[in-house]
């Protein structure tokens, strides 16, 4: 069934009216979250191909972001060393020399096949010095069209949909613009326009998907007018809405926590070492947080091992002298039951009851817990999920601590602030997040960075190897054995999967089991069930294992001092925060420590250094930094600010100026104009309301 073409579109239309479209694109567009011809139009260029820059292959050389025509001299693939894992190469040539284009993965099924001995092709990408020559890594190789014709022209490339390919987009936007006869009014007013030197919205979108060729380099670059103006757009949004909820967070009344630390200095004094001075400085900041009169709502940030805890059952202390409840919430029952046994240990013995909450709490017991709670009986409660439950209810809850906050969501958190009068949040995270991060992510909370180890603590010696030395990584870790240690063995999958030719946890298990039949092996992963994670944990933590092989289920919170060294399988399929946390399982001991990390044979040199990163340095936030600045900030996201996972364009990194430009923009917009009352931000309030709606934002209503 045909749809008639409307030639009067607004940004509202529905997509079905663009011509080209009709029903069945415009579902397809849907399911990638384009519905209306507004969404369209923000599917904004990935990258741009200068045509200018069809090269010649001998004139080719490192670092050239490239176009070139060629034709397939040959296809191939093998394996390196004892890997079964293979690397694909696409020889192509032209008129001046060859190159080659490797692949160590493929793209999807059948995609080597297409490329027959003499068909003309089109590579797009970026060349590459490996071990003195150059090639290709993973380029983009197109079929050229047969009445394909180089433009001299800087052409926008876009994300292929479901075998949608970037032409067919270009041609789509294209006929938005032509049918588009009404733009909204641009949200920012002039004076924001002008003093940041911002072009209009309706000239913005233009412009990105009509490139200028004079400004190739910018557009490249996201530095073109148009783009400086989509990424503060961007920015400006998270921040307008995190200011607000600050703002209103300061309008709250909290319960006043008096300034007493008798028993949380009498918890520092029994402890056979002393708090480093952030500790001290982090606890200093919550404390005066606690008796402000207003909410606290404070991140604890702290590498692993750092004593977030330790600060965090300080805060309890002084809770619990003012006469008031805490609980804790952690993202595993692993890592609640290992919460539980250290605050029994430090905490009842200064009077503190402390009561374990999970999901495998029995009948009987969680009647028990519930009466203890609302008599003040229990002071202290620690639990996972369960503790949002509707029968959890306090006698007076005051303090709110959450473990590894990114693990948990919004909903979650307001679930626990009603089961207190506006009571106080304290945030831990073993997760270093780089300030250009936080800053964006926690833009609402006060942060206290706890970025000192405590002393006498054993730097982990890390080594990053190839696959053929892994025997001497084992032969040390069964030496480590032999000594009384225990170890770590990690992998990125948990089965066999056909389409990832990995080493995987449930095959290595049963390997390293028959090589090794006088060690004590156990296995733990996520699917699991709760119980056998338990048992199993039990048991390593109670040396009935020596060797734990795992997937990163052991990422957070798992604490076994007698661990002392950690070997990683595939370790280029980690991220290197996740390597970070990982690492952080072993050198919780007395005992040296080490982590090995075990490479692939087929690895870039991008990826191999990379991973040698890891070698260089122990400190999280540094490790954090170098993480986001080449992965991005997908790592770090969670279902905390679904604003953040809306970047179309913004890169925390690579615009953190524009990041800067946008949040003072935001915050002085509102701290003259507290309700967006004023007549210049009527439509600022407007798409506030719309993007967030009316209760996600705290300040403005």
């Amino acid at each position: 069934m045909s749809v008639p073409l409307k030639q009067n579109l607004t940004l509202d239309s529905d997509l079905q009216y663009v011509r080209g479209v009709g029903p069945a694109l415009a579902s397809l567009f849907a399911r990638n979250g384009y519905k209306t011809v507004g969404d369209f139009i923000t599917n904004y260029p990935r990258t741009y191909e200068d045509q200018r820059a069809a090269r010649l292959i001998a004139t080719l050389k490192d670092g050239d972001i490239v176009s070139l025509k060629a034709y397939v001299a040959n296809v191939s693939s093998y394996t390196m060393g004892k890997s079964t894992r293979k690397i694909y190469d696409v020889l192509v040539k032209d008129s001046s020399g060859q190159i080659r284009c490797k692949f160590f993965r493929v793209p999807y099924k059948g995609y080597f096949e297409r490329f027959k001995s003499g068909k003309e092709v089109r590579v797009v990408g970026k060349v590459t010095n490996y071990r003195g020559r150059i090639e290709f890594h993973h380029p983009e190789i197109k079929d050229v069209e047969p009445d394909e014709v180089l433009q001299d022209a800087l052409v926008p490339i876009y994300v292929e949909h479901e075998g949608m390919n970037s032409t067919k987009i270009q041609k789509l936007i294209q006929n938005c613009f032509a049918q588009i006869k009404g733009w909204d009014a641009d949200k920012f007013p002039d004076t924001v326009l002008k003093k940041h030197n911002l072009i209009t919205r309706e000239q913005a979108l233009l412009e990105v998907h009509n490139p200028n060729i004079v400004d190739a380099t910018l557009y490249n670059e996201f530095k073109s007018p148009a783009h400086r103006r989509i990424i503060f757009e961007e920015f400006f949004w998270l921040e307008l809405f995190l200011a607000s909820k600050k703002a209103n967070l300061k309008k709250e009344q909290g319960i006043v926590i008096e300034n007493k630390d008798a028993f949380a200095q009498k918890l520092v004094q029994s402890l056979p070492f002393a708090l480093t001075d952030a500790q001290v400085q982090a606890y200093q900041e919550i404390k005066q947080d606690l008796s402000s009169g207003k909410p606290m709502n404070r991140l604890v940030q702290g590498d692993v091992g750092a004593g977030k805890t330790l600060v965090s059952f300080m805060s309890v202390l002084s809770t619990f002298e003012s006469g008031y409840q805490s609980c804790l919430m952690a993202p595993t029952e692993i890592l609640a039951e290992q919460h539980y046994r250290n605050a029994l240990k430090q905490l009842s013995p200064l009077g503190v009851q402390v009561g374990l909450l999970t999901g495998k709490t029995k009948v009987k017991e969680r009647k028990e817990i519930m009466g203890k709670l609302i008599s003040g009986e229990i002071q202290f409660l620690i639990g996972t999920h369960a503790l949002i439950e509707d029968w959890v209810q306090f006698k007076n809850l005051a303090l709110v601590i959450i473990d590894e906050q990114h693990r948990f969501g919004v909903a979650q958190r307001s679930i626990l602030k009603s089961k207190g009068y506006s009571p106080h949040f304290l945030i831990m995270t073993a997760t270093p997040i780089p300030r250009t991060l936080a800053m964006t992510v926690y833009g609402d909370l006060d942060i206290s960075i706890i970025n000192e180890m405590p002393i006498g603590r054993t730097p982990i010696q890390t080594r990053v190897i190839q696959e053929s030395k892994r025997n001497q990584a084992l032969n040390f870790m069964i030496e480590q054995i032999q000594k009384g240690r225990q170890a770590y063995f990690v992998y990125p999958l948990v089965e066999e999967s056909e389409k990832i030719d990995l080493k995987n946890a449930t095959e290595e298990y049963e390997k390293l089991k028959t090589q090794f039949p006088e060690v004590r092996f156990g296995l733990l992963h996520g699917r699991m069930k709760s119980q056998e994670k338990d048992e199993i944990m039990q048991l390593f933590r109670d040396h009935k294992i020596d060797v734990l092989v795992s997937t990163t289920v052991i990422e957070v919170g798992v604490d076994v001092p007698n661990a002392n060294i950690m070997i990683i399988e595939h370790a280029e399929r980690f991220g290197l925060s996740q390597l970070h946390q990982l690492r952080g399982r072993v050198g919780r001991g007395e005992h040296k420590s080490f982590c090995v990390m075990i490479m692939s044979y087929a690895v870039s040199a991008e990826t191999k250094a990379r991973v040698e990163f890891m070698e260089k340095t122990s400190d999280g936030f540094k490790v954090a930094e170098y993480d986001l600045e080449i992965r991005g900030p997908g790592e770090f996201m969670g279902a905390r600010q679904s604003g953040l996972g809306g970047f179309k364009m913004a890169n925390l990194v690579r615009d953190f100026d524009l990041l800067k430009l946008a949040r003072d923009s935001a915050f002085e917009i509102l701290k003259n104009d507290p309700d967006l009352k004023r007549k210049e931000h009527a439509l600022i309030r407007e798409e506030l309301l719309k993007s967030y709606g009316p209760s996600a934002l705290a300040g403005v209503g």
